[in-house]
């Protein structure tokens, strides 16, 4: 039903809620009206109030997902294949890939760049995929078709960011493998976990794969996702913050918090941030200073560039907490944008109209610093000249600074901008110790990894610290170097985000570049399974 005809639609309940028993137009006693609808906030509550509310809960851990889809399949289709070993153990992998890409989504951010909604249909067809390749051809099992029909054509046909769809990949190609049908060896589903109990049954008809499923842990460990126990603490803070954030929203907004009230509270919050905001930037005067200077000109136009973006969100910041202290004092009109501004202050949210500039996902106190260390780092930018090395986060577009490098390169060069691309050397020498400028491209400092510890003695990814979420990355020298075929071996391609959101918005990507990284003693499948990346800005 559309959202138009809602207003209809509770025309028509109320008229039969109303109509008193035995009138001519009362419906008949065996009449029920049945709806199935989405969550929507425009549903009408008056539909809600007068109906009873039944609704359906997906399997919740990989036991109860596999146990769903093993109850879907009967003996007859079991049965079905003529290769009966390598059917029953590529099913039973099948259903734990499944598992694995529906439970994944609790991790958030370090599961899915973007929640999928995979559903038994995927699962049905690539069932039947599975039966008709083993029968086709009975001497050597195609898994390459396989592993694409399935990765990259049908669960893959749902997945949008290429990330996401390089970690279906790695899943698949640890699932189905010549030596899951290695009838001498236990397939291990989870191979770094030594004594993992999940396990593919040798060779176990229906019950047996079912009774296989059923000794499956009560509650799924991270390490079964290929997760440090990190996310999974990740996740239930975001979880926390998100119940708690409901609760003050439901809060009534009227009440006296000791002997101060809410007004006299935002009042207090809007002087105390005029106090703290930087002072807007003298574009005139910055043209001027750095029309004497040396710097190349890519560089030149990516601090104009900024320097405007921050003074409409400076210029915006002052207004909005000007007309909101004399708002609250009852001296000017208080709009509804004044009103959404002080409900977010409230509720210590960043109200969107300060939002437009960078995304960012800290509260209003953090927010406030961070903003005047942005400010600060262009500021001396400014009075002392083209830093020796960029503090990254300070950029409310990463990816222009990044291109302003390739094109000063490739001018220096004399080589076309095209054929560039980056190289990433680590640099140990602490940000404030670091004398020279980079002879070419830049030093670039600020940056935080998530899902794994960087070894400063080896110089690699490394395990991370337990209830360490994330910690500081070295000097990354951001160095263009002409196009040329890279060794992938024991690297790992890292993602480098602009914040914990890494799907960003359609506005706003926050995808910014990927890195090359020395993968340690792990592969790159490894860190992939983690959700290893790197954040340009954490929520605190």
């Amino acid at each position: 039903l559309m959202l138009s005809w809602m207003p209809e639609l509770e025309k028509c309940v109320s008229e039969y809620c109303t109509v008193t028993e035995g009138a001519s137009d009362a419906p008949h006693n065996d009449f029920r009206l049945w709806l199935s609808a989405s969550p929507s906030p425009h549903f009408p509550i008056f539909i809600l109030q007068c109906g009873i509310k039944m609704t359906t809960e997906p399997p919740r851990g990989l036991r109860a997902n596999m146990m769903k889809l093993y109850n879907l399949v009967s003996e007859e289709q079991y049965s079905r294949c003529q290769q009966r070993f390598k059917y029953r153990r590529l099913h039973f992998a099948l259903c734990w890939f499944h598992a694995i890409l529906l439970e994944r989504r609790k991790f958030k951010n370090m599961g899915f760049n973007v929640p999928y909604e995979f559903n038994e249909s995927d699962y049905s067809i690539c069932h039947d995929l599975i039966i008709v390749f083993l029968d086709e051809y009975p001497d050597q099992t195609p898994f390459d078709a396989m592993r694409y029909l399935i990765a990259e054509a049908n669960y893959g046909g749902r997945v949008t960011d290429a990330l996401d769809r390089k970690l279906v990949n790695v899943y698949i190609n640890q699932f189905f493998c010549e030596d899951a049908l290695d009838p001498q060896t236990t397939f291990n589903l989870t191979p770094h976990v030594p004594d993992s109990p999940y396990i593919i049954p040798s060779d176990a008809d229906l019950p047996g794969a079912k009774d296989a499923v059923k000794n499956f842990p009560q509650s799924d460990a991270a390490v079964a996702f290929g997760q440090h126990a990190n996310a999974d603490i990740a996740s239930q803070i975001e979880d926390s913050n998100t119940l708690l954030g409901t609760i003050v929203s439901l809060q009534p907004k009227s009440i006296n918090v000791g002997s101060e009230s809410l007004e006299q509270k935002v009042l207090v919050n809007c002087r105390l941030m005029q106090e703290q905001a930087p002072s807007i930037f003298n574009v005139a005067a910055l043209q001027t200073t750095m029309g004497q200077r040396a710097d190349p000109e890519p560089m030149k136009t990516v601090l104009y560039q900024e320097a405007d973006r921050y003074n409409t969100l400076l210029s915006t910041l002052h207004r909005t907490l000007r007309a909101l202290e004399l708002g609250v004092q009852g001296l000017v009109v208080f709009t509804p944008a004044l009103e959404e501004i002080m409900g977010a202050l409230l509720n210590f949210k960043v109200p969107r109209a300060w939002s437009k500039c960078y995304p960012s996902l800290k509260p209003p106190g953090p927010w406030m610093r961070d903003l005047v260390q942005r400010i600060d780092s262009l500021q001396k930018w400014i009075d002392e000249g083209l830093p020796r090395c960029f503090w990254l986060p300070g950029f409310t577009y990463p990816t222009g600074f990044l291109t302003a490098l390739l094109q000063t390169s490739a001018r220096k060069n004399g080589v076309a901008i095209d054929t560039l691309s980056w190289d990433f050397p680590i640099v140990l020498t602490p940000p404030a110790s670091i004398t020279q400028h980079a002879k070419d491209g830049s030093y670039c400092s600020g940056l935080f990894l998530e899902g794994a510890r960087w070894d400063f003695d080896s110089s690699c990814l490394t395990e991370p610290i337990p209830m360490e979420l994330c910690c500081y990355m070295p000097v990354i020298h951001f160095r263009p170097v002409e196009m040329k075929k890279k060794s992938t071996k024991g690297i790992y391609s890292c993602p480098l985000y602009m914040y914990p959101c890494r799907t960003g918005s359609r506005e706003r990507p926050s995808f910014v570049i990927t890195c090359d990284l020395k993968a340690g003693l792990q592969s790159a499948a490894y860190w992939t399974c983690r959700g290893t990346a790197m954040l340009l800005s954490i929520s605190h």
